[in-house]
Order: structure tokens, then sequence, then C-alpha cells
């Protein structure tokens, strides 16, 4: 079997908010949108996805980050028929296919029927049988009935061995309650273990994802285990790695205990991230005191000779590099000024040099031992209050370890004026308006640290402007980092264009 329609209409309002934007084969679940998961689990397949709502989203993310075989087909009709004609056109003659809904995420353990996972021509079609969560149809005994059942329930996965199976299918309605009146069979396979996002309120069971889809992390009573679950993981990896045992090297105090290397397996922190803490003003000022002058000790113990070229690599051709893959996918992106919450912000786009004009009359004078992520997702306190430096960069630019001391405190501007935690946990709203005039508004949870910005420059002794104009070149560099959500992408790059507009 090599080909698998992806039933990706619908408007999706059962998932209320989370489709405003976007259509639902795109919520991310466990930080990756759903309509990825079939693609990494079957990478070498050819996706043919049935789109209507925000079709053009659709296709413009698929363009940006998909990296498989895919076709969409814009749906005629409606209802779960709409669009299975015309992906059955893409389907030559005589070849088995996969036909499932966009919200399901099938388990990992999940494996084809042997007829459909070897060579041999399918002799069988299937029905997937959901087992573990319930459906408004059942399919027992070789009968589809419009009763509701998790034992029996018809899950929205098929699997035919030609396309002839579905050929009179109509163009609108219900395809399960077109199959009940059809002469065919179907063999069982069970989904159990499959997970299922058509309701808003399934969706907000899940825990909320504090790490990248690039990493998993399992914790063993005191002992915390981060492994990389792909190349790109392993890479950053590998930089976190260096960078732990330069810094047991250096004897730095303010860092979880490393056990071992590979892989990474460290203590277990007790205690909670720096933006989970209810803490009163002077709470927070002790805290923020011992973070910077451990941070400014760090920063103190050895220095190597600027990296011009990671300079620019870092602030400004990283940043365009991510922008480049965006602009045709964010709303407004191709004009040149932006309504952000009332405030008309230049667009990046069409202002390249004056911005690199900017980075580059940053004086560095020396590179310094940098953490390289200092946010608040990227802290911790212990129980007795003591902070807790994880989770660090590793890299700058071109430079290992070693970079532009500037970068760490923009990266706590980042939490404490920016609230990057919230926002990396979705805890924002995003309004895109349809004119220009009502342009976008964003509004993201507090950390509750903005009353710490004062506080924070006369602690660092960091130049109030340099930092300002780091921190939206850090949002706008967030954009395709935060890729797997099609509206933190959107709210980053508006976002860095609302500071940016303070400092350009």
């Amino acid at each position: 079997m090599e080909y698998i329609i992806v039933q990706a209409g619908g408007k999706g309002t059962r998932l209320g908010y989370l489709t405003k934007n976007k259509p639902k084969a795109l919520v991310p679940v466990d930080n990756l949108p759903m309509l990825f998961h079939l693609f990494r689990k079957y990478p070498d397949k050819r996706f043919i996805i049935i789109a209507d709502y925000k079709k053009e989203i659709m296709r413009k993310y698929l363009e940006a980050f998909a990296r498989v075989k895919y076709l969409v087909v814009e749906a005629e009709g409606t209802g779960t028929c709409a669009g299975i004609k015309q992906a059955l056109n893409l389907i030559p003659d005589r070849e088995s296919f996969m036909l499932v809904w966009s919200d399901l995420i099938l388990p990992q353990k999940f494996e084809l029927p042997d007829e459909y996972s070897t060579g041999r021509i399918p002799q069988n079609d299937y029905v997937g049988i959901s087992q573990t969560f319930s459906c408004r149809w059942k399919y027992e005994k070789g009968i589809f009935t419009e009763e509701p059942s998790k034992e029996h329930g018809v899950a929205g996965f098929f699997l035919f061995t030609d396309k002839e199976k579905l050929e009179e299918a109509p163009v609108s309605g219900e395809l399960v309650r077109w199959m009940q009146k059809q002469d065919l069979q179907y063999r069982e396979t069970g989904l159990a273990g499959t997970r299922e996002f058509g309701l808003l309120e399934e969706y907000e069971k899940l825990e909320k994802v504090k790490c990248r889809p690039f990493n998993s992390i399992t914790v063993n009573g005191k002992y915390l285990t981060k492994e990389a679950t792909d190349a790109q993981g392993e890479k950053l990896a590998k930089r976190e790695r260096a960078w732990y045992e330069k810094a047991e090297k250096m004897e730095i105090p303010i860092l979880p205990q490393i056990y071992t290397m590979q892989p990474l397996t460290m203590e277990y922190i007790e205690g909670q991230n720096i933006y989970e803490c209810n803490l009163g003003y002077a709470e927070k000022k002790e805290i923020l005191k011992k973070l910077v002058t451990e941070l400014q000790k760090l920063h103190e113990l050895e220095s190597v000779p600027t990296d011009s070229f990671s300079l620019k690599e870092a602030y400004y051709n990283k940043t365009f590099e991510r922008l480049n893959k965006i602009q045709d996918l964010v709303p407004f992106a191709r004009k040149e000024e932006i309504m952000i919450n009332g405030k008309k912000c230049r667009n990046v786009y069409y202002h390249k040099r004056e911005l690199e004009q900017k980075l580059e009359e940053l004086e560095c004078e020396r590179f310094a031992f940098i953490h390289g992520d200092c946010t608040f997702s990227n802290m911790m306190v212990r129980k007795n209050g003591d902070p807790v430096l994880i989770d660090p960069r590793g890299y700058f630019g071109f430079q290992e370890l070693y970079g532009d001391i500037r970068y760490d405190w923009a990266k706590m501007y980042y939490s404490i004026v920016g609230n990057y935690d919230r926002f990396n946990l979705k805890e924002f709203s995003l309004k895109i308006g349809e004119t220009d005039e009502e342009g976008v508004k964003l509004s993201i949870a507090s950390n509750h640290w903005e009353d710490m910005e004062k506080d924070f420059f006369m602690l660092t002794e960091a130049d109030e402007r340099e930092i300002k104009l780091l921190h939206a070149i850090i949002w706008l560099s967030l954009t395709t980092y935060a890729w797997q959500d099609y509206d933190s992408v959107c709210g980053a790059f508006y976002n860095g264009l609302y500071y940016l507009e303070d400092v350009l």
C-alpha cells in the first residue's frame, strides 16, 4: 500500500477556538499537528489531503513544513464524502489505499494487516474498530449501524484493495451512511490506543507539553533522562552535553547534578519553573538577583575573541532564513504595515537593511561562556528557593559554547516582559482580522514578572535599547522554530513586529 487519503475537510467547529485561524488537521497534539502524526508514522507514503475550510492555510502550511510526498484536493460537496471522488482520481487503478480522518492519531505500536504491509496484493477491505473510544457508528457482524459504541466503533479508518470500491460514493453526505447501503464486507482491524480529537473537551484533557517534538523526557524517581527523537534533536543534544561537560569542569553551582552524558541523565529538580511560582515582588527580586549574579559569574569565567560572523548569523541571517519560509503563510505579511493591537507596525520584510544596520551597530568586545537560552522555561526554583539553570543552548551562531552575553539577557527579558513561557504553552489568543484596518489582536497570558523590568536593567546593567532590539529579533526568529502550531508562527511574527516598532 502506497497511498493514503486523509479526510481533512470540515470546519472543526466542535474544536472551538482551536480552529478559528486554521483547519482542524493543523491543530497540534503533543507539539505536532494532527496531520503530521500521520506523516511521521508513514513518511514514505503518498498522501492525498482533502481540504476545504481554511484550505489556503493548509496549502501554504504544507508547502512550508511538510517533508512527505503529498497532493491537496479542494473538496467539492459537503460531509465526509466531500472530496473523495477527487482524491480517488489521483490514485492509479488497482492500487490499494488507506482512507483516514485527520483527527485520529494512531498509536505508535499500530501495524497494518499483513496483506497491506507486505509486498503482496491485498485481497480484503478493512474497517478500523475503535475498541477504546466511543464512536457514533458501529460495525458488528458485518453490519454498519448508527449506534454509539466503543467496542465496535467505526473510527474513520479504512483500507481498500482498489478505488473501484468507492467510485459510486456521492459527492456530498456521510460516507459511512452510504457504505451501510452497499453490498460490501470488511474485515476488522483494531485501533486500540488510537486517540481522537474531534471535540474540544478531549483536546483540553491533554497535558501541556513543555519540550519540543525533537526531544523526549522521562522521569524515574530522582532521575530525569532527556533523549533526542530525530536528527535535529540529536544535533542539539550533542551541544547540550558539551555545554554541561564544560560547565562541570568550571564547577558552576547553579546547575542540576549530571549523572550520565549518554543518554543525558540528570537530577530531577523537585520544584517549579520560575513562571509557575506565585511570588511577591520581594521574592521575585531575590530570585532575579541570584540568577543575574550567577550568570554574571558564568560570563566572567572564560572568554574568546568575538566572532563577527556569528553575530551576523545569530541575529540577522538566522532570523531571515526563518522569516523567508513564512511570508506567504502569515496573513498580512505582504503588507508594508500591519495593525497589531491597535498599533501600526512596520513590516520587517520591507525594512531589512535598516534592521541590519542597527544590528551591525551592536559592539561586542569578547565572547563569553553563555547559557544561550535563559528563559524562565529553562530556569527552575528548588523548594528552598534556589534557582537552577537547565537546558543550555550550547552555541551562538557558528561558535560553540561562547557568544554575546546580551543574548542571555535578552532571553531572560523575553520571559520577564515578553511572557514567552505562556506563549510557548499556547496560553494566548490570536484574532486575525479580515481587513488591513482590523489587523490582528494578540493577547498573551502573563508570567507576572513585568514589574521586574526596571530591576532587571539595574541588576544586569545591560543597555535597554539593545536588549529590546534583540528581544524583538528573538520573537521573529521564533516563527519557524515554533512551526508545530500555525497560531504560534503567526503570533511570534506579529509580536516581533510589535516590539520592533519601538526600536527600529
